[in-house]
C-alpha cells in the first residue's frame, strides 16, 4: 500500500480476473512468477522510467507518471500518460497551452473478454481527473501480443463498475477477507496456481473432516474399551 495507505490501483485488474488471486497478493503478501509475468514485467520497465519524457509537436509523452485518488482510495503508477493539446484541456507547468490527459496502458498479452485492463484504465482515469481537475474522456490499452492499442472510452457505466470495484476492493481489505477459490479456465494462467491449489481446495470438505475425525475418534474410545 502507499500514499496515505491506500490500495494499489494496479490491483483491480487481479480483483476482477480472480478475488483470491488478489487477495493472495495485496492481503497475504504472496506472490510467484511465472513466464507471462515475467514477460510482462520486463514490457513495463520501460514504461516505468519517469526520467523519459518525449515531446512532438502537439504530444507530450510522460511514463511512470504516479497518480492517487482520494474517491476511490487507490494509488498507483500510469504506464504512459499522453498530454495532447486541446482546448478543452488544462494547463500544464512549464508548458504552454492547454493540454488533454490520455492514460495508456501496457498489457503483455491480447485484449481480454473481461472488463479487467478497461477498469484498470478507468480508474487511471478517475485519479487523472481528480488531480489535475479536468474530464478524461477516453483512453487507451496496447496490447504488445499483436501490436495493437483498443481506443477505450470512459463510459458512465464503465465508471460506475469502476467505482464499485474499488469500494469492493477496499471492503474486502478492511475485513482481512480471502475469497474462497473458485476453480476455472483462468486458474491455468494464474501465477499462483501452485499457492492456491485450486485442485485441492475444490475437493477440500472441512464439515467431512470433522466427521471423519470424530468417526475416527469414537472408535479408538471403543476399541480402548474393549481392551
Amino acid at each position: 500500500m502507499m500514499d496515505g495507505e491506500y490500495l494499489l490501483l494496479s490491483g483491480i485488474q487481479h480483483f476482477c480476473f480472480c478475488r483470491r488471486q488478489w487477495a493472495l497478493i495485496h492481503l497475504e503478501q504472496q506472490w510467484q512468477e511465472n513466464l507471462r509475468t515475467a514477460e510482462g514485467r520486463l514490457d513495463h520497465s520501460r514504461c516505468h522510467d519517469d526520467t523519459l519524457r518525449e515531446k512532438r509537436g502537439n504530444l507530450l509523452t510522460v511514463r511512470g507518471m504516479r497518480v492517487v485518488s482520494h474517491t476511490l482510495k487507490l494509488s498507483g503508477i500510469c504506464d504512459v500518460v499522453e498530454f495532447h493539446a486541446h482546448p478543452d484541456g488544462v494547463p500544464l507547468q512549464g508548458r504552454e497551452g492547454l493540454w488533454l490527459p490520455l492514460p495508456v496502458e501496457y498489457k503483455h498479452g491480447i485484449a481480454k473478454q473481461n472488463d479487467a485492463d478497461r477498469l484498470q484504465l478507468c480508474a487511471q482515469a478517475i485519479a487523472l481527473e481528480e488531480m489535475l481537475v479536468c474530464y478524461v474522456p477516453r483512453g487507451a490499452l496496447y496490447y504488445a501480443a499483436d501490436r495493437r492499442r483498443e481506443m477505450v472510452e470512459f463510459t458512465p457505466e464503465l465508471r460506475e463498475a469502476t467505482r464499485h470495484t474499488a469500494a469492493e476492493m477496499n471492503d474486502c481489505f478492511t475485513r482481512g477477507h480471502t475469497p474462497k477459490v473458485r476453480p476455472g479456465k483462468h486458474c491455468n494462467a494464474c501465477s499462483l496456481k501452485e499457492l492456491c491449489l485450486p485442485a485441492l481446495c475444490r475437493k477440500a470438505d472441512a464439515a467431512g473432516y470433522i466427521r471423519i475425525h470424530i468417526r475416527d475418534a469414537l472408535r479408538e474410545e471403543t476399541l480402548c474399551e474393549n481392551c
